[in-house]
Order: structure tokens, then sequence, then C-alpha cells
């Protein structure tokens, strides 16, 4: 998408410049997050929801100085560097990032702010932008979710790489408890993460699992895949919040628990059209003692360029 409007530089060179917008999805967090048998690299199951991140890029030949606002937004200036120079073009450029995900929470809002920005930078220069090119792209600036993808898919994050893609998800809402603080996901993914055989094989049984939930809508197979890799990843957790979520979401019948496996979040899953979610909702702030929001998923994800 291209809008014109008023942009001056520091030389005053660029009067007048054509703005740039890109977009992208963010995640609750992960439907399942684990290793596959073989010492297979660590995948994650994406759950795309209604919260994104904006990236608007103007684009000037007069310089090639690079800039971006939040300026601790780093990261995305590489990414601007390498769709030019896959392109062929060097180019200044000015880049501003909106986003609706908090950072440290788990909800993949860096993933979406390079998704976003890479698709902005190629609409500027008149570029198609392929999920598979924005994979390579990101390659080698830090670990991803696969939000580049307009669906559910199977993703190796740590090599920024799909696996599988899974298709739509049934419309579900989530109900969200945030434990506190956040997370540095780059740090997170340098750990090396022990799994032994039998998680392994566990894992390829809940991925196949999974593929079969989403491919024929069955929310509550879904729930029972995600409330187990849950499970698995908190093992161990010295806090009490799994078994108090777990509580919640057999108090109010729901689906199910999802986890931000790299994050601060963790939610109750129930179907989008359940009649008593307000009530539902009031039930988990209750038993949780804190505050808790509410997301929906994108049930269906229109192509993104």
């Amino acid at each position: 998408m291209r809008a014109s409007e008023l942009v001056v530089d520091a030389s005053g060179a660029c009067a007048r410049t054509e703005v740039s917008v890109g977009r992208a999805f963010g995640t609750f967090g992960e439907l399942l997050q684990g290793a596959l048998p073989e010492a297979g690299p660590e995948f994650l199951v994406t759950f795309p929801v209604d919260l994104w991140s904006e990236a608007r890029i103007c684009l000037c030949r007069a310089h090639d100085r690079v800039t971006v606002f939040p300026p601790h937004k780093k990261k995305a200036l590489a990414v601007v560097r390498r769709v030019m120079a896959a392109a062929g073009q060097v180019r200044g450029a000015h880049l501003e990032l909106r986003s609706d995900l908090p950072e440290g929470k788990g909800m993949a809002s860096s993933s979406a702010d390079l998704v976003a920005t890479a698709r902005a930078v190629a609409t500027g220069l008149g570029e198609v932008q392929t999920p598979a090119h924005i994979e390579a792209v990101l390659r080698g600036v830090e670990p991803s979710d696969g939000v580049m993808y307009p669906e559910v898919v199977a993703f190796y994050h740590r090599e920024v790489r799909l696996r599988q893609r899974l298709g739509q998800l049934p419309p579900i809402k989530v109900i969200a408890h945030d434990r506190g603080g956040q997370v540095d996901t780059v740090e997170f993914n340098k750990r090396r993460h022990v799994f032994p055989p039998e998680d392994r094989f566990e894992y390829a049984r809940l991925l196949a699992r999974m593929v079969e939930g989403i491919r024929v809508g069955d929310l509550a197979e879904i729930g029972r895949v995600s409330t187990r890799s849950a499970e698995l990843a908190l093992r161990g957790d010295p806090e009490l919040t799994l078994l108090t979520l777990r509580a919640a979401c057999r108090e109010v019948e729901g689906l199910g628990l999802v986890l931000a496996h790299s994050g601060t979040m963790l939610g109750v899953l129930l179907p989008a059209d359940d009649p008593e979610l307000v009530a539902k909702t009031a039930a988990v702030r209750r038993l949780t003692r804190s505050e808790v929001s509410v997301h929906s998923s994108l049930p269906r994800i229109e192509v993104l360029t």
C-alpha cells in the first residue's frame, strides 16, 4: 500500500515522498512448540491473532541514510538494507513502526515488525515479496515466528524456515493472563534446550494431531494439544500459574490452555461464539486475581504482500 505524504529529511532534500506501508499480524504464543525425533530442529505452530504491526517507510534517492522510529528498533534497519540489497538498489529511508503488540510477551512483536518492514520496503521499491523472500531476509537477523505466512504454519523458528502449512483456524477467543515481566526472545533462543527422546516422539505425535485437528476444524483437539504443549514446557516451573489457569479452564469449560513459550502470556481458549464469554472472562479474572485481556484468532487471513 502506498500513500503520498510530506516528508522532509535532515538535509531538506525530500520535499514530497511516497510513503509505503506494510503490515503483519502477531501471535498469542504458540499452539505447540518442541522438537522432533532424530535430533530435528525445534519448531513451533503459530497462533495468529488480530493484533498488528504496521511499517511506514519513505525512500529517497538524495542520500543513503537509513533511520528508524522508535530508535531502539535497530534490527528493522538491517531488514531495510537487506531488502534493498536483494533488489540491487540503494536509497535513503526513514522507517516508522507502529504496533498493537506488547514487547517481550511472546506475541511475535519483533517478528511482526520485521515482516511488516520487509513488505513496506518491497512495496516502495516495486518488488514482489513472497513469504519465502521474507524468510531469506530475516534469516541471520534473528529467530522468527512464521508470521510471514497467511495461515497457521509449523515453523523452524531458529532457522527461519517453513516446515508445513496447516491452514486456517476456526474462530477462537483467548482469555489472556500475563505472568509479568519481559522475555528477550533472542536470548531465549540462544539457549540450548535439551529434549529427551521420549519428549521428541511425543512432540511428533502432538504435531500430527494438531495438523489433523486444524484440517477438520476440531477445536477440542486443538485445545488438548495446545494444553499438553504448555504442560511440557512448564514442567518444574516454580510458579503455580499453570495450576491456576488449568483450574480456571475447567471452571469455564474452556477448550484448553495456550502458552507463549518464550514469553509471559498464558491463556484459556474458548470458541469465538461462546455466548457466556463475558461471564467466563470475569471468572478467569477472579480465579487468577489479576487483570486479563481477550484476544481473537484470525480465522481467515487475507494474503498479504
